[in-house]
């Protein structure tokens, strides 16, 4: 029996996880199956959460030598998901996305027939980890945080001061996913009708532009004029491909590398520890604020919707949820009013003489 049968539940995220381990020495089989489904996905971005995804439920199947073409079954994704309740932080959402890779892998296996069993991943809907669409569960900062965060990067002090404030920037200013952040090139950035733009490859695979205001450009402007690499007359070009340029990384490591997206969660924690934000940071708190922040602004959801690049404006209004719908809480409205009463009746009882 297998340890994830035994009632000793698996850590949902162990601790080498980065490639598929070996399992029954099917491993060149599994690789080779995993590259096939996912090239079918334009968008890079999402071949690379679908292989994220997959590759933590197979380092799960591995821990406990479960063969995942073989032997995986309901039973051990109902296991693998009670481990990420009890061992991880996974939200309901995250624990719901990785459920429907795994199943999107498997019914590619079985409609390819490379397999003939049952998809193990297709449980009952009631079993599924519940989310609500219209409840975010990223808490989204305030006006006052946003700009405690932006000062924060500005007075960031290294070799790569000038790159934190522009990443801070065009992430709260423009709503950027991560992936989108540090996959974007250089060569991306431009002008259309005056406004300086980023063009890039959005979620799904579709070309996607934003603008940059002012105060992400004064900080882009400022980092891209310190890079070495940016800085040469001549870009060299690989012999054999005479007429060809190199893709250089809009953000980009001290090597001219790109910044990966690690690097960018902890930037993130790091400053809002330092501005005192009492906030988990990640990238998506930025985006989230992006919405919410546009929109106590005055922005028009449509709009938002647009720069977010949301194909449905429900999922906009997801983030804009988070935003005034706090601020207008019943439980403040209470609250002043059982305040002023209570003051009212302080004073009366002192005019009375009364306790």
């Amino acid at each position: 029996m297998s340890i994830a049968l035994s009632g000793e539940l698996l850590p949902a995220v162990p601790a080498s996880h980065g490639e598929v381990p070996a399992v029954g020495g099917a491993v060149d089989e599994l690789e080779e199956l995993l590259r096939e489904w996912l090239v079918s996905y334009a968008s890079v971005h999402t071949r690379a959460a679908y292989q994220r995804d997959l590759r933590h439920w197979l380092a799960f199947l591995a821990a406990s030598d479960v063969d995942p073409l073989i032997e995986a079954r309901r039973v051990h994704t109902h296991a693998w998901l009670r481990a990420q309740e009890t061992t991880s932080t996974a939200s309901a959402a995250t624990r719901a996305r990785r459920l429907a890779a795994v199943s999107a892998f498997y019914s590619w296996l079985i409609a390819e027939d490379r397999i003939d069993r049952a998809n193990p991943a297709a449980i009952n809907p009631k079993q599924k980890p519940k989310t609500d669409p219209t409840r975010p569960r990223t808490a989204g900062l305030s006006r006052a945080q946003a700009e405690a965060l932006l000062a924060a990067a500005d007075a960031d002090t290294g070799p790569q001061a000038a790159r934190t404030a522009a990443i801070v920037a065009l992430l709260l200013y423009t709503g950027l996913r991560v992936g989108e952040l540090v996959g974007a090139d250089v060569e991306q950035l431009g002008h259309d009708r005056n406004h300086r733009v980023l063009r890039f490859t959005a979620k799904g695979g579709g070309e996607h532009l934003v603008a940059l205001p002012a105060p992400v450009t004064r900080r882009l402007d400022a980092y891209l004029a310190g890079r070495p690499d940016l800085a040469e007359a001549r870009v060299p070009v690989p012999a054999g491909q005479a007429g060809a340029r190199p893709r250089r990384p809009l953000v980009a490591t001290a090597s001219g590398a790109r910044v990966d997206r690690g690097a960018v969660w902890r930037l993130l924690r790091r400053l809002a520890t330092t501005a005192g934000i009492p906030v988990k940071m990640s990238p998506h708190v930025l985006r989230h604020t992006c919405a919410t922040l546009a929109r106590d602004a005055g922005a028009r959801l449509e709009d938002v919707q647009e720069q977010l690049g949301h194909a449905d404006a429900r999922t906009t209004r997801r983030y804009d949820h988070g935003g005034q719908r706090l601020d207008r809480a019943p439980a403040y409205t209470l609250a002043a009013y059982l305040t002023a009463a209570g003051d009212g009746h302080s004073t009366e009882s002192a005019e009375r003489g009364t306790a």
